[in-house]
């Protein structure tokens, strides 16, 4: 795809399994293991064997790599397999990697993964212990030795400077993590499942770094989740109903760090996401009102506001307003914030059943998701639909 035009990926592939680990504190196994749960748990919800995948995607940031995955799930001979860099920005580049794949006739059903023990294993939460040196680690020696150490320190950056600009107080990033988790309170695979907050319980949460509180920033999860693709022609014939990939894209703007882009002409936005969401509505035709559910990546509520801003459906400085009134169905499982932290995985599972009807918190004729992949990074994202 060009950042200058339309492209013809839409519709040629869909998603047809999806498929989880249980989402824990303590997994009390090993990340390929969780790999291999998940990818079998999506291949049988999509009523296929591990005979009939040839191709597999994961992150970069994945322990678990493809041919290693595909021995221990009984998988054979593979002609595609592919990686994606970026950390949490990769979910939904993974779907368009395998989309892909399969449109061009590279490979047949290709299984998409990632798995992790994210809390009991290592914990991305306690930012740079150690880094080798390297061209892309250079940016980051502009602003560890400042004390921004962890994500959190990074998004600060941003989210500061989105409260000055419009002349905002930190409650407003509250109103995502009430959603979230109203969401998760009905979802009994969610960790927070039973455990709604109130704007006054984040209000009194401590601070992180400010200005963001505790209920800004995402959970720690170990857990996996697969996804399964394949042609829209081969999904009409399978278990499960299509979720046809209307539109896929990655995104990354100019002057792009990963999660330190303190350089660029403004703090406010997201750029990396505004070029995401200009192809996604160029190349499907579509735009913010034709959008049904929204999962947006939400590891730190700001940026979810910006996202919101980035895509059009509201002006900017004006996403915690849209939030609260609930113009959109927003992150029905209950997001990063609620359900599990699943590098943006779990989200695109969440977008399959509301396409399929099945979803916990279904929204009624949800006919078009958009899912997006992390923010602060280059990022991808996806909308999905049913196969009219």
């Amino acid at each position: 795809m060009s950042v200058r035009g339309a492209d013809s990926l839409g519709g040629r592939a869909a998603v047809v399994g999806i498929g989880a680990t249980e989402f824990s504190k303590d997994s009390g196994r090993s990340e390929l293991k969780l790999a291999v749960e998940a990818v079998r748990a999506a291949l049988d919800d999509a009523g296929l064997t591990p005979d009939d995948v040839d191709g597999l995607v994961t992150f970069t940031m994945d322990t678990s790599p493809e041919i290693t995955v595909a021995q221990a799930a009984g998988i054979g001979e593979l002609s595609f397999f592919s990686r994606i860099h970026y950390g949490g920005g990769a979910a939904c580049a993974t779907v368009q990697q395998a989309a892909m794949a399969v449109a061009t006739g590279v490979a047949d059903v290709v299984v998409c993964y990632r798995a992790f023990n994210e809390r009991s294993g290592r914990r991305f939460g306690s930012g740079v212990q150690q880094r080798e040196p390297t061209a892309e680690g250079a940016a980051l020696g502009w602003n560890l030795p400042f004390g921004l150490l962890t994500p959190a320190s990074w998004v600060a950056m941003a989210a500061q400077r989105y409260l000055h600009a419009y002349g905002l107080t930190p409650d407003v990033f509250g109103h995502v993590a009430v959603t979230d988790r109203r969401h998760a309170a009905r979802n009994p695979a969610a960790y927070f499942y039973g455990k709604p907050i109130t704007l006054a319980d984040h209000a009194a949460s401590p601070w992180i770094v400010e200005p963001l509180r505790l209920l800004d920033c995402c959970q720690e999860t170990d857990g996996g989740q697969a996804i399964v693709v394949t042609s829209t022609e081969r999904a009409r014939d399978l278990r499960r109903p299509p979720a046809v990939i209307v539109a896929a894209a990655q995104g990354a703007g100019r002057a792009q760090e990963q999660m330190t882009s303190f350089y660029r002409d403004g703090l406010t936005g997201l750029p990396e996401m505004g070029v995401v969401a200009r192809q996604l509505w160029r190349s499907s035709g579509l735009s913010p009102s034709d959008i049904d559910v929204g999962i947006l990546y939400d590891h730190f509520t700001p940026f979810v506001l910006m996202q919101l801003e980035e895509f059009g459906f509201c002006a900017p400085g004006e996403a915690a307003g849209f939030v609260e009134a609930d113009a959109l169905p927003l992150n029905t499982h209950g997001g990063q914030l609620g359900e599990a932290y699943l590098h943006g995985m779990n989200g695109i599972a969440e977008a399959v059943r509301q396409i399929r009807g099945s979803a916990v918190n279904q929204v009624s004729g949800a006919a078009r998701t958009l899912v997006t992949a992390g923010t602060g990074v280059p990022t991808s994202g996806l909308i999905l639909g049913t196969d009219d």
